[in-house]
């Protein structure tokens, strides 16, 4: 998914699964399965309705791999924050995302580089508004 394609809303589910992805890389559906068991308590066959449900949303890609579908996040992790961003500053708190974004930049949760493409994703959806 390019940046000049949006990004689809996100489910808290749909971005806990991605987050998986984006830390672990490929991953096929039983390891993103244990990694949210702890959270979500649900059955192995959810997390694969979830993920396919995602390949056709066009958030993920999947590959077979020796027998095994491995899954690989195609929303950047910039590019999954901002949805999330956007629904915490709009919906949530009522201020600016880039009060928001400030947050991010002082806690040190994603790099510089994920800051910058983050406000640049932002950026671009004000001017499309």
């Amino acid at each position: 998914m390019s940046k000049t394609q949006s990004t689809p809303e996100l489910s808290k589910a749909e971005y806990d699964i991605l987050r998986v992805l984006w830390k672990d890389g490929k991953r096929n559906v039983r390891e993103v399965h244990e990694s949210l068991q702890p959270v979500y308590h649900w059955a192995y066959t959810t997390t694969k309705t979830m993920m396919d449900r995602m390949v056709a949303k066009g958030l993920l890609t999947r590959e077979e791999f020796h027998g095994v579908f491995l899954y690989t996040p195609v929303v950047s992790r910039p590019a999954g924050l901002a949805k999330m961003v956007e629904f915490f500053a709009d919906r949530v708190l009522e201020m600016d995302t880039g009060a928001v974004v400030s947050l991010f930049a002082r806690s040190k949760a994603i790099t510089p580089d994920e800051i910058r493409e983050l406000v640049a994703l932002l950026k671009d959806k004000k001017r499309g508004d």
